[in-house]
């Protein structure tokens, strides 16, 4: 156990990669330092499974919304739904929502419609927006000014894998952009420079697990504990010592996600 923690900001403890030895994932998490994680639920049917979870599991928080690339197929989500949910004390963002115009172009009106309705719960909640951004940067960067404009909100850029200017964006915005281990590939030069350019207090960090294991575990199912690896190439990125990258990303995580923070406070 190191004396250091983190916290993976973003993973799926859900899916059925996990189904078998959840408490051991989570153990092995404790082990390398990553003592919080949240598991987002990613379409609204199954968020009782993942609150259940979060139930279950001290180190847990959860988040629910409907990705992007379900959008289409699930039904809409409305506003006074999220914030039921978010009614939760362990209930701590309001997604994973977004945009995805990689594998599912044909649906990208149904999920801007959507993607508004999770803007307007996060404003109305106060918790924070989870977004997931893939192939989308000028609608996306359009639609988060324009509901910015229409009232502040809190956001973080999950597994951050775009463009400069998205990145730029979503900075000038006050939102947050989180290194997933694609930031640890050897061939993703240009997208650590961008976290270099970026305020070391707008860095999160996180594994998406199960997908995105960074090395040396590439390739394999990706699980919370090796949010540990790709935080410390992070800090190699931000040119920071690894406990200074550590404690700055926590205390950036504790203030995006301060339910979160306050539930550790008093839980």
């Amino acid at each position: 156990m190191t004396d250091i923690t983190i916290t993976d900001s973003h993973c799926h403890l859900d899916f059925p990669d996990f189904a078998d030895e959840l408490p051991q994932v989570i153990a092995r998490a404790a082990e390398a330092g990553v003592t919080r994680m949240v598991t987002i639920c990613t379409r609204l049917r199954n968020e009782p499974a993942v609150r259940a979870i979060a139930e279950a599991h001290a180190p847990v928080f959860y988040a629910a919304g409907t990705h992007p690339m379900s959008a289409a197929e699930e039904p809409m989500a409305s506003v006074d739904e999220l914030i039921a949910l978010a009614r939760h004390p362990k209930f701590v963002g309001i997604g994973e929502t977004g945009l995805d115009y990689h594998y599912t172009a044909e649906s990208a009106a149904v999920q801007q419609r959507s993607l508004r309705i999770h803007i307007a719960a996060a404003r109305e909640t106060g918790l924070p927006l989870i977004i997931h951004a893939r192939d989308a940067d000028e609608d996306m960067a359009r639609i988060l000014a324009e509901e910015h404009a229409n009232g502040a909100y809190e956001c973080v850029m999950h597994c951050f894998s775009s463009g400069a200017a998205l990145a730029e964006k979503a900075l000038d915005l006050g939102f947050y952009l989180s290194m997933s281990g694609i930031t640890a590939f050897p061939k993703s030069g240009a997208l650590r420079d961008i976290f270099a350019a970026a305020p070391p207090e707008r860095i999160l960090v996180e594994t998406d697990a199960p997908y995105l294991a960074p090395p040396p575990h590439r390739g394999k199912r990706n699980e919370p504990a090796y949010t540990a690896h790709t935080a410390r190439k992070g800090a190699e990125t931000m040119g920071m010592d690894w406990p200074d990258f550590a404690a700055q990303t926590e205390a950036n995580f504790e203030r995006l996600f301060a339910k979160a923070a306050a539930y550790q406070e008093h839980g």
